[in-house]
């Protein structure tokens, strides 16, 4: 068995993500996906990385690249899941691990992410891999 990790540039490779992202963003169509994907990065350098083994993508990372005053500069991960038949098997721990390389080879201070406040298993995943709950978010609609 062999694993790699791509980043995702093609409509097929784009699409090939989208049943592991639904998983976590079940709002979502697969048309529409795969155009918001294109946009985002072409409007906000979003990458759309994926664990693939075997042909199969098991696992699904969205982040960019950014900078601000308060973190200097940053890998933000938007998206990061793993398909749920296959989690507990070190595929989300690959592909953290190799988010957090990608980041330090590009001079990121730090890798920062939100996660919503219901998902216990995801806050166990992070924590175990050595994140901190260092603010709160806050959300206003409009």
């Amino acid at each position: 068995m062999s694993d790699r990790i791509l980043i995702a540039k093609s409509e097929r490779e784009i699409s090939d993500c989208f049943p592991v992202i639904k998983e976590l963003r079940s709002h979502l169509e697969l048309t529409d996906f795969v155009t918001q994907v294109q946009r985002q990065q072409q409007q906000f350098n979003y990458q759309l990385a994926y664990l693939q083994v075997d042909e199969l993508v098991l696992a699904v990372a969205g982040f960019r690249i950014s900078e601000s005053l308060a973190w200097g500069k940053f890998l933000y991960v938007d998206d990061l899941v793993s398909k749920s038949g296959n989690r507990s098997q070190g595929y989300g721990t690959v592909l953290f691990n190799w988010l957090v390389d990608y980041a330090r080879d590009r001079n990121c201070q730090q890798l920062t992410l939100d996660s919503g406040v219901q998902r216990f298993a995801a806050h166990r995943f992070y924590l175990t891999h050595r994140m901190e709950i260092t603010s709160h978010h806050f959300t206003l609609k409009l």
